[in-house]
């Protein structure tokens, strides 16, 4: 049986990797939160390791608050740089295979097309730069190791722009949200399907990989269409803004051209707007 560790546990990824455990019985999933294991400390993951023997590590340990890495970015480094670093450095020495989550957020939003993974990474925030710190140091240290950059990702679990929305349409009666981003919002239930099939269906084929729902929008699509298929959209006023004020600079254009991912793994995905309404019916 694959024995398989997932950090960050508690987070929205752990928790939809959790939910569908049971579909995957041939899979043995250890999960850890930040308390149970924190990346930082080597120390910690190396006697997690010296109790029991792990194929792969799921990584979904992440300082994930932008806003607050432009005003703390050695708390964003921390768990996104040299965490994935203590990571890659024991994964090396067990010969485990790590599955590292980075982010559409390490592109500068200049480009107008879909980027590819042999796009040039230029972050413009400190949350992009940790994260893409953490990716060299993973590319640095393994040859056993799969990169998945992903976009606006949202589920039941956690906190993101779909809980947020809904929670606002419960007590506002209006909703003001920009336009000025572009980029795809992705289902964290799927992406937990995606990841563990990798791990069922023993591929080799390590590298970065690009993984999104199909299809883009801006913040203002993606509230609208929340709205709309919760029907709540006829209770609330909502508004188009282009001056949405954030301490954090942002991407903005971030959508991922996901073809690589598609056609290594014979994936089949949804468009954003359907896993949307799965989620919302469901």
């Amino acid at each position: 049986m694959v024995s398989i560790l997932v950090t960050g546990a508690n987070g929205q990824l752990g928790s939809c990797i959790k939910k569908i455990e049971k579909n995957y019985l041939q899979l043995n999933l250890c999960f850890l939160n930040s308390n149970e294991l924190d990346i930082s400390k080597e120390n910690e993951i190396r006697d997690v390791f010296e109790q029991k023997k792990i194929d792969f590590v799921i990584n979904c340990a992440a300082y994930t608050n932008v806003e607050k890495s432009e005003k703390e970015p050695e708390k964003a480094f921390l768990v996104n740089a040299d965490g994935v670093r203590n990571l890659a450095h024991i994964c090396d020495k067990y010969n485990t295979t790590l599955i590292h989550i980075s982010t559409d957020y390490v592109f500068d939003g200049t480009k107008r097309t879909p980027y590819i993974e042999e796009d040039i990474p230029n972050p413009i925030n400190e949350y992009g730069k940790s994260k893409l710190n953490g990716e060299k140091h993973v590319q640095e240290l393994l040859s056993k190791y799969f990169i998945i950059r992903t976009s606006w990702l949202y589920s039941e679990f956690g906190h993101n722009f779909f809980k947020t929305i809904l929670k606002k349409s419960e007590i506002e009666t209006e909703l003001c949200i920009t336009t000025s981003e572009t980029g795809t919002p992705t289902n964290a239930n799927d992406l937990a399907q995606f990841i563990l099939d990798i791990i069922k269906n023993q591929s080799q084929e390590y590298g970065i990989y690009h993984y999104s729902n199909l299809g883009k929008a801006t913040w203002y699509d993606f509230a609208k269409e929340i709205l709309s298929l919760s029907g709540k959209l006829e209770t609330i006023q909502l508004k188009k803004t282009d001056n949405y004020v954030t301490f954090a600079r942002r991407p903005g254009y971030s959508v991922l051209n996901t073809l690589k991912a598609q056609r290594t793994f014979e994936l089949s995905q949804s468009e954003w707007s359907s896993s949307l309404d799965s989620l919302i019916n469901k």
